[in-house]
């Protein structure tokens, strides 16, 4: 029995949800996205809650269930309020800067690194060793800050590379003499 998916979705004042057949969408301040739900989840609109529920009682309806929920959550709030994912770049001579469309990183190589800004996530460098990445889809903005920490992950011993803000890096003792 699913416990995420019992929870009904509350829908913000300011989101516009549609559902034709297995097709969410949601539209708000930052947006439009849209959802293609499995066959096996029904969903329910009463006033201003969604309500998920499985259509049978299959293993793979039980799974879908709460995936399902927390998809849609997703998409409501992130044509509300948004995603946002703030790094942090530890090192000496290591910086960011945004140019143009294009996220300009010095890592401690011979070149610095141009990364292209896709569409629908926008990137602020409030100083160089900081990026917030922001967006409507959570996915993208997740995968597009993994792509960044894949540059130049931080590394044990003192902690030089890319991590996010919240990320707690297990340091290790260099050599002793």
């Amino acid at each position: 029995m699913s416990r995420i998916g019992q929870n009904p979705i509350t829908v913000p004042a300011d989101v516009d949800i549609s559902i034709a057949g297995q097709i969410v969408t949601a539209k708000g301040k930052l947006g439009e996205l849209n959802l293609t739900i499995v066959d096996e989840i029904s969903i329910d609109r009463d006033g201003d809650l969604l309500l998920i529920a499985p259509k049978d009682e299959t293993k793979r309806a039980r799974m879908m269930w709460g995936t399902t929920r927390s998809l849609i959550q997703n998409i409501v709030t992130g044509v509300s309020e948004g995603f946002t994912v703030t790094m942090e770049i530890t090192g000496v001579g290591y910086r960011a800067a945004v140019q143009d469309s294009n996220l300009i990183l010095q890592l401690g190589y011979s070149h610095e690194i141009s990364f292209p800004i896709p569409e629908g996530v926008s990137m602020v460098c409030e100083r160089p060793t900081t990026i917030a990445i922001t967006g409507r889809d959570k996915q993208k903005v997740g995968h597009v800050a993994s792509q960044i920490r894949s540059f130049r992950p931080p590394e044990p011993y003192k902690g030089k590379g890319v991590r996010y803000s919240n990320e707690f890096i297990l340091r290790k003792e260099g050599k002793k003499k």
